[in-house]
């Protein structure tokens, strides 16, 4: 199956809706801002880079719509607070508009700037890699969260056209699953060997010494190189820390925001509680119990070996060699 996320077809956006993943493959037709904003909110489409995109064509369908633009902007930009893809391409999108050149081509930038990264961050971790074939992922950061390749996942659909065959453990990544249903559904789909273990196993099968490498995505980083990931991602990069396996984040240009000191100051979404007291249609837990739900934790930039974008290997010291990148004139 060649998977594409999104496309645009006759001004309206077609999006693979990931919420029926693994068992069902329907599409979302979003035809105005509200729907754009609907798709991203409810997780029709979800990961950082995905979202960006989504936001971009968002912005030209809702000027095509006759919407004023700037008000489109804050909309869109209230979706998900944490993913700072979904305001950079806004804003890209905003400059566009304000230059007056044409919004559809600026939207098709953003969208073949992310099919261009990926696979430049894909070349950099098979480097990374060397010779470690047994990787653990959490949450899901590939194909599916972005256009093409996936950020996390890229060194596996770039590395099996190498003849590079890698043998990859999901974590589930509760509550929502994401490693279960979309990371194992897409390398499956692509004949990629791949073990789906739950959250609580990771430390078990690290001590056994099954996990070479640990990759993830990743939605923010601070200028500090700490990183905003999917809830559970520090607890692997603590464990993976304590057995020495080195982890790696794959992190686009446009999710660095040097203009957030650390992690602690970057927002956390706080979602419905449903998400962790329901499954399958099913509630798991007593009436009226109390939940907490963020989506997201930070993950410190001293639990991290490097982090890899498209325009290279980032070390330690984090806040020297990010600065020196990435820091805008």
């Amino acid at each position: 199956m060649d998977i594409i996320t999104i496309r645009l077809s006759d001004n309206k956006l077609v999006m693979l809706d990931q919420r029926k993943l693994p068992l069902e493959i329907s599409y979302y037709i979003a035809k105005n801002k509200e729907e754009v904003f609907y798709a991203i909110k409810e997780m029709v489409v979800r990961g950082a880079p995905l979202i960006g995109v989504t936001a971009a064509y968002g912005m030209y369908i809702s000027y095509l719509n006759g919407d004023n633009i700037e008000k489109t902007a804050d909309y869109l930009a209230k979706a998900r607070p944490t993913a700072v893809n979904l305001t950079w391409a806004i804003e890209k999108m905003m400059k566009a508009y304000y230059e007056e050149r044409d919004l559809l081509e600026q939207a098709k930038a953003i969208h073949q700037e992310d099919v261009d990264t990926n696979y430049a961050i894909g070349n950099h971790l098979i480097t990374l890699l060397g010779k470690k074939r047994n990787i653990l992922t959490h949450c899901n950061a590939g194909i599916l969260a972005t256009t093409k390749y996936g950020t996390a996942t890229s060194p596996f659909y770039i590395g099996k056209d190498l003849g590079i065959n890698y043998k990859v453990y999901a974590d589930e990544t509760r509550p929502r699953l994401q490693g279960a249903s979309l990371t194992a559904f897409e390398l499956m789909e692509s004949n990629i060997d791949v073990t789906v273990i739950t959250d609580n196993m990771a430390a078990h099968i690290m001590s056994k010494g099954m996990i070479e490498a640990v990759i993830t995505g990743c939605d923010r980083v601070a200028a500090n190189g700490d990183v905003a990931n999917k809830i559970g991602t520090l607890n692997v990069s603590i464990i993976a820390k304590f057995y020495n396996i080195p982890m790696y984040v794959a992190a686009p240009s446009s999710t660095i925001d040097m203009s957030i000191e650390c992690g602690e100051l970057i927002p956390i979404e706080e979602r419905e509680p449903w998400e962790v007291t329901s499954r399958f249609g099913k509630q798991m837990t007593p009436d009226d119990v109390k939940v907490l739900n963020p989506a997201f934790d930070i993950t410190p930039s001293n639990n991290i070996t490097a982090i890899v974008t498209e325009k290279g290997i980032v070390y330690p010291p984090y806040i020297k060699n990010l600065k020196e990148k990435y820091e805008k004139s």
